[in-house]
């Protein structure tokens, strides 16, 4: 057992220490020498790591460490976390139910919520818990305030850095061309033997407004770009340069400014206007106190009429009746949601009778790539909270840190 523990260690130290040995490496040719103080330091984490791993790999309960995926949805989460993390004894990962979570939460240390709500009462049983970690970007189902007045920090993980804000941009673009192209009345036609029917319209001059323009937006602009569009984008705040993340190389901008992508910029306050102006609106806000239902009646009504609306952002930005009433009466073109307002939807829900309406089961972000990444992300989170780790973890924003 404490032979494969010192393998799996400097595995760890292999891929997590990478710019402590490049500082060694660099001091070293300056001074001509071997860096000892770089070098002693290493050495001696490496023995504290190693001392901490081999307690832990004995058979005592009281040295693993568990870690409790909340519910079934989005398998791929815990299904490429626990196999990262395999070959670690002394780390266990358990997927429950929903309903069990509250009975369960106390005999665990991490908690990913995927689609779970965590309220300050199920919070308050989490006796030993560190970490309330999303296992993606949008928090808006946990208890801040509750699980920061327990002692415990809780964590997202930004889209930019692992794939899930570029997957989440082309499922944008998905939905935008099924509407555009009328795929529920192509595969009408395919089931009717005809051809040539419907006629669809192109991307190519049409004007998209962006409303929301973080890293999803950011993305979903660089991607639009070669379609010929327009793109007016609104956001809380603009600075005068918005820069990329430097972890963000998918993006390939120019000196990392991003003000170029758009053709008309605003604040949240001129929504309506932008939304006058597009032909298509995206939505890739966050679910807050100030978004939710941003969407509404006098929104849709300020859309030109015919225009298409996309959600992948969260179902309650959009107003239900308001998104059913406009599509009753023809003023929305098509809807296009990756996201509904309680989930799993109806499949019986009214609102899927209508041919121009198009909607997918909460996957934008969930691709082969994106999920892999954040399963590393979410693995490297276990060995910060073992307390071996300490240039990890910077790929993750603490939400409550103080």
């Amino acid at each position: 057992m404490l032979g494969v523990v010192r393998k799996q260690t400097f595995k760890v130290l292999q891929k997590n220490l990478p710019a402590a040995f490049k500082y060694n490496e660099v001091v070293s040719s300056r001074v001509g020498g071997a860096a000892p103080v770089i070098f002693i330091t290493i050495r001696n984490l490496f023995k504290d790591i190693l001392c901490k791993m081999e307690g832990m790999a004995t058979n005592d309960d009281t040295n693993i460490t568990r870690v409790l995926f909340c519910g079934p949805y989005f398998p791929p989460s815990h299904i490429y976390t626990k196999e990262y993390l395999q070959n670690y004894p002394f780390i266990q990962v358990d997927d429950v139910s929903l309903a069990d979570v509250p009975e369960v939460i106390g005999d665990y240390h991490l908690c990913v919520v995927k689609s779970m709500r965590l309220n300050s009462n199920v919070i308050s049983r989490a006796k030993q818990m560190k970490l309330i970690m999303q296992y993606g970007v949008g928090l808006e189902g946990v208890d801040i305030d509750a699980a920061t007045n327990c002692g415990i920090k809780v964590a997202r993980i930004p889209g930019d850095v692992t794939g899930n804000a570029a997957s989440c941009a082309e499922m944008a673009i998905y939905l935008m061309l099924g509407l555009l192209r009328k795929q529920n009345e192509m595969q009408i036609a395919v089931k009717q033997k005809k051809l040539g029917e419907p006629i669809g319209e192109t991307l190519l001059g049409k004007t998209v407004y962006i409303i929301g323009f973080g890293n999803i937006g950011v993305h979903l602009a660089k991607r639009l770009r070669p379609f010929g569009v327009k793109i007016i984008a609104t956001k809380r705040s603009w600075a005068s340069h918005t820069e990329v993340s430097s972890q963000s190389n998918a993006l390939s901008v120019e000196n990392g400014i991003i003000d170029d992508l758009v053709d008309e910029k605003g604040i949240h306050e001129d929504s309506h206007k932008f939304a006058s102006k597009a032909d298509i609106v995206v939505c890739c806000l966050i679910l807050n106190k100030e978004t939710v239902g941003i969407v509404n009646w006098s929104f849709i009504s300020s859309m030109k009429e015919g225009s298409l609306l996309v959600n992948i952002a969260r179902g309650g930005i959009l107003d239900y009746e308001a998104v059913a009433h406009y599509l009753e009466c023809g003023h929305l073109g098509g809807l296009g949601i990756d996201v509904a307002w309680t989930e799993p939807i109806n499949p019986d829900d009214p609102i899927l009778k209508f041919n121009n309406v198009i909607i997918t089961p909460h996957v934008a972000g969930v691709t082969e790539h994106s999920y892999r990444s954040m399963a590393k992300v979410c693995s490297t989170d276990i060995f910060l909270i073992l307390g071996v780790l300490f240039l990890a973890g910077k790929k993750k924003i603490i939400i409550n840190q103080k």
